[in-house]
């Protein structure tokens, strides 16, 4: 599957509209620190307005309240998320941390908000949900038991599909369905806007961290919450201001320049993970491959236009795994993913290392799965790369299974 000709169009123009006003071709970035003013009223009027969460005032006073190459790259993905607002942070993770404090403000009582989040999910949120950071009361249930792990505190419902790092798929709206009232927020960061768009489902808020497809070539930090509640985005934007958590203007410079090759990225990348996952699932050293391709659940063609571009593969034990990851040489070995080259990690001691034993137990994430993020370079090439570390996989896997065994004379 592939990103549909509106989308292509939308990833090229989106956000422009006022660059074209400027008479420019290309956004230009405003790095002020501050904004002067000739009317202190007005001013002031602004701050209070800006504070509070409103998107614009008459003026941006601090660019802690506004910054308009921000406002231009929160537009952008809006218009491809298709929401009214996207609200950006300075990392995914300070995006996460908005959501749930925001559930603080939206609430009519002081009761401690309860959220419902469902496993597995990225291991740095995991690992925010379960610290008591926040001082907010966490259910871990399954997709299909979410209202039974509802209260009257309720306040959100957290779920990651493709859930990172096995990839399994949960249905946004048979989560949403479940939820009733209380809002859904979907970690939609494996599944970029051209082929999943949560809130078409139902969710009330999709999550991304940018620094991943948005950003799309390694150089970029950021988090996005895309919405079209008012009351959220406004919530988003008043702790945005509060924690100063404002994405840098290079950074949503950057992310900008990068959305109109998203579709064109996404769907090569993933004729290429399509093809990389046949050869892995035929290949005697892999026991199991998880790529959304292979899901026959109804959700999967509901809710996505494509398989994306990530894929997991089992290789029994850690040996064998540390074996294949250390032994790539095309390949990257480091953590994150969507960017134009391919990236390989073992998620069990690294974006997951974080979570507990048991909760990787219970939830798939072995001591033998790795997780590979394919980018731009050709299948071929890649297959080369992971075929010869397989081959050495398999070589350490055998000295280990045999280094206590005795010689025989």
């Amino acid at each position: 599957m592939s990103a549909s000709d509106d989308l292509y169009t939308t990833a090229v123009h989106a956000g422009r509209a006022s660059v074209h006003a400027l008479g420019k071709h290309a956004p230009p970035i405003d790095l002020s620190s501050t904004y002067p003013f000739d009317d202190m009223d007005a001013a002031a009027r602004s701050l209070t307005e800006l504070a509070h969460g409103a998107a614009t005032a008459k003026t941006p006073v601090y660019a802690r309240l506004h910054n308009p190459t921000v406002a231009r790259a929160e537009q952008a993905v809006a218009e491809l998320e298709g929401a009214t607002d996207t609200v950006a942070y300075a990392s995914g993770m300070a995006a996460v941390t908005a959501v749930l404090m925001a559930t603080r403000t939206l609430r009519d009582d002081n009761a401690t908000p309860h959220v419902v989040a469902v496993r597995p999910i990225y291991g740095t949120t995991d690992h925010l949900l379960t610290s008591n950071l926040l001082g907010i009361d966490v259910s871990w249930a399954a997709p299909n038991a979410i209202a039974e792990a509802m209260r009257p505190t309720t306040a959100l419902v957290m779920i990651e599909t493709p859930a990172n790092p096995t990839l399994d798929l949960v249905d946004i709206q048979a989560v949403t369905d479940q939820a009733g009232d209380v809002p859904v927020v979907v970690d939609s960061t494996f599944a970029p806007p051209v082929i999943q768009r949560p809130l078409e489902h139902g969710a009330t808020l999709s999550l991304h961290s940018a620094t991943k497809f948005l950003g799309g070539h390694g150089d970029v930090i950021g988090g996005v919450v895309s919405t079209s509640d008012a009351d959220w985005a406004a919530a988003l934007r008043h702790v945005r201001v509060a924690t100063g958590a404002l994405l840098h203007p290079h950074a949503a410079y950057l992310m900008h320049r990068s959305m109109p090759t998203l579709p064109a990225r996404v769907e090569r990348a993933q004729s290429t993970a399509t093809a990389l996952a046949d050869r892995l699932e035929a290949h005697p050293a892999v026991q199991a491959v998880h790529f959304p391709g292979y899901d026959t659940a109804p959700c999967y063609t509901r809710q996505m236009d494509g398989p994306g571009t990530l894929i997991s593969f089992e290789l029994g034990t850690y040996d064998a795994a540390r074996a294949t990851v250390e032994a790539v040489s095309l390949i990257t070995a480091a953590v994150s993913l969507g960017s134009t080259d391919t990236l390989i990690q073992h998620p069990a001691s690294l974006t997951h290392g974080v979570v507990s034993d048991d909760a990787k137990s219970d939830h798939g994430i072995t001591p033998g799965l790795v997780r590979l993020s394919v980018g731009l370079e050709s299948a071929d090439a890649l297959w080369a790369d992971l075929e010869q570390a397989l081959e050495a996989c398999a070589v350490a896997v055998y000295a280990v299974e045999n280094a206590a065994t005795p010689v025989q004379v």
